[in-house]
């Protein structure tokens, strides 16, 4: 079957489309023929080993040879104690573990998948996984009326964020660079900041900071915090990260605030809900291009450059 592959970390031009081997099924797991799989901050992370804990398993060389999680396509063979799916079943869910979607054939736990609802064509169907569940996990950390500031609001995650943060009542500032402001508008956020001109911790301040790209020191992130604020990192570095781990929580003591890391957990009942409202038309699936499989650098470049307004695709085979 034809793939992606990459064996050392690397920018874009790492990555080569190769024959190899269609992957079997072990106990647990089923085989898809790929459709469509959308491109993820994780695919980014993975391919250049960076920030550190992207290396978890293959600390020089890669433990996973082809990218691509969030997959949606068809069942073609499943393992023997495989009863949720059946051979011709439409499927999608989010793959993290095992990766593998950017090509022909993707072998994946039968529990990281869910059933494509038919109103979804493939293509949208692979945006929803990963991106959905960190949306509707952030949002959920709000309440009604709150001030809700979102940092990097332009990618996947965040187009849908906006749109589930508007419809629970949230005043939404969205953060990106200045080519997205307009496409955040769209989206019906109330305030846009173009982080190169303006330092978002030194606006608001806000109940509820979701940062998608956290690098911030903990003290600016505080500045940022209204009295009983919480501020929650969901992608950045592992500096970042420590720092909230370790000053974060004795700064947000003091201070009557919270500072942390919001652990998104993944599966369909995490992600199902988003699809049950695209589906009855509450919220929209943006979509800036889709790629063919041979255009995979284009496809990581255009999404990790940050270029892209919602979610970028690679689509396998037609639908």
């Amino acid at each position: 079957m034809r793939a992606a592959v990459y064996d050392a970390y690397g920018p874009p031009s790492q990555v080569r489309i190769a024959q190899i081997p269609v992957p079997t099924p072990r106990p647990g797991q089923v085989l898809i023929e790929v459709v469509a799989t959308s491109v993820n901050l994780s695919d980014w992370e993975g391919l250049h080993g960076s920030p550190a804990y992207a290396r978890l398993g293959g600390l020089f060389t890669p433990r996973r040879h082809v990218l691509g999680s969030d997959i949606a396509g068809r069942v073609v063979a499943v393992a023997p104690d495989v009863s949720a799916f059946r051979v011709g079943d439409e499927v999608y869910g989010d793959n993290l573990q095992l990766m593998g979607g950017f090509a022909e054939y993707a072998v994946a736990p039968a529990s990281a998948l869910a059933l494509k609802p038919p109103e979804l064509t493939f293509v949208e169907a692979s945006t929803i996984p990963q991106s959905g569940a960190i949306a509707l996990q952030a949002v959920a950390r709000a309440r009604p009326g709150e001030r809700m500031l979102l940092n990097g609001a332009g990618g996947g995650a965040g187009s849908f964020a906006i749109q589930l943060a508007k419809a629970a009542g949230l005043h939404v500032t969205a953060v990106d660079n200045a080519s997205k402001l307009d496409f955040l508008r769209e989206l019906d956020a109330d305030e846009v900041i173009d982080y190169r001109m303006q330092d978002f911790t030194r606006t608001g301040p806000y109940e509820l900071v979701i940062d998608l790209v956290a690098h911030r020191s903990v003290f600016a992130l505080r500045r940022a915090l209204a009295r009983g604020g919480r501020y929650f990192m969901v992608g950045g570095t592992v500096r970042t990260m420590l720092r909230l781990l370790t000053i974060g929580q004795v700064l947000g003591a003091l201070t009557g605030t919270r500072l942390g890391i919001l652990f998104v957990r993944e599966g369909p009942s995490h992600f199902g809900p988003l699809t049950e409202r695209i589906v009855a038309g509450e919220v929209q699936v943006r979509i800036d291009r889709v790629f063919r499989l041979e255009e995979i650098r284009e496809a990581l470049t255009h999404h990790g450059e940050g270029r892209a307004l919602g979610k970028v695709v690679v689509q396998v085979r037609e639908e």
